[in-house]
């Protein structure tokens, strides 16, 4: 393959606008703005699929201990509280078994949601030899993020606290000290979901707590004093509804981004209608990793369906080029 270097040319960010005026520089539009077509994501693969993925941010290292310190505040109220106090066994049981499960789907698809690639474009990549050894097409053009300089596919956005562009990206959350990508959408979805039932259940138990309590003495419906059983149980009545509004706003967003093949961060940069856009139930099936089954409820399944990022391409060695954008010369 001829060399594409010898025809780029720098641009400003606004990469969308065709060749408009830079900060100073003198720009020459090589080709149209229909002639300039994108990498898609296919083409790079992330180089740490499959190597343990862990962001060493505080801000988020807090806020995802903080998340499941209070899903074992909620833990200890509802079993030492709640459940085994209770004279009924039955209810107990259920009750125990029900929460349990969900509180542990949750923390599993969190733990899955903080520790997966979320689709990192691997670091330094933007040399000439690497693009020389994508092979691509005349009048395609490559972007270089000139932050972590590597070659940015189509829908990627560099993520300041991962340090990475990541393909897909919706948002960065704190609370899984991660992105939202393509790679791990679906555990931060599961994660949101399980997280709301388990605070609807938790609700639904104070209330009939509450109710047991009012209509029994207050001294045999719990091993806590009175004073103290009401005040945990407030605190858990408002982390559940707190949570329960938020994860659900969380989920149905996210679930909305899916449906429409439209990251979070697409929608508020404007970027919208830029590519071929998939339907809705064949974007689920991509995002939960194959067709309907009870595999989507699981955050132990793999993600099967997904545009195969466990291949690791060696990145050929060489300098860093110094152009922004490097456009294919047409033959």
């Amino acid at each position: 393959m001829r060399s594409p270097v010898h025809r780029c040319r720098d641009v400003e960010h606004g990469r969308g606008h065709g060749g408009g005026g830079g900060g100073g520089g003198t720009t020459t539009t090589t080709t149209t703005t229909e002639q300039r077509i994108p990498i898609s994501r296919d083409v790079i693969t992330s180089s740490s699929a499959r190597a343990m993925w862990f962001i060493r941010d505080a801000c988020g290292i807090v806020c995802a201990a903080i998340t499941w310190l209070l899903l074992f505040y909620a833990e200890f109220v509802v079993l030492f509280v709640m459940l085994l106090p209770s004279h009924n066994l039955y209810y107990s049981v259920v009750n125990g078994a029900l929460f349990n499960t969900l509180a542990f789907l949750a923390l599993a698809s969190h733990l899955r949601a903080m520790c997966t690639d979320p689709g990192a474009v691997p670091k330094g990549n933007a040399t000439k030899e690497y693009i020389e050894s994508l092979q691509l097409k005349p009048g395609q053009v490559v972007y270089k993020c000139p932050k972590c300089c590597s070659i940015k596919p189509d829908r990627a956005h560099h993520c300041s606290v991962c340090k990475r562009c990541i393909r897909k990206m919706d948002h960065h959350c704190p609370w899984v000290n991660n992105c939202v990508g393509e790679n791990n959408q679906k555990y931060f979805v599961l994660f949101t979901m399980y997280i709301a039932l388990v605070s609807l259940h938790t609700l639904v138990m104070v209330v009939f707590h509450f109710l047991n309590c009012f209509e029994d003495d207050w001294t045999k419906c719990s091993s806590f004093s009175p004073p103290a059983t009401v005040i945990l149980l407030i605190l858990l009545c408002f982390e559940g509804l707190l949570f329960l509004i938020f994860t659900s706003v969380m989920f149905g967003t996210q679930v909305h981004s899916i449906c429409t093949d439209e990251t979070g961060i697409e929608r508020l940069k404007g970027e919208t209608g830029r590519w071929g856009k998939v339907a809705c139930w064949e974007a689920m099936e991509v995002a939960f990793g194959g067709p309907f089954s009870l595999s989507w409820c699981s955050p132990f399944a793999g993600l099967s369906c997904t545009r195969s990022p466990m291949q690791h391409i060696a990145v050929p060695q060489g300098d860093i080029i110094e152009e922004d954008v490097i456009e294919i010369p047409l033959e």
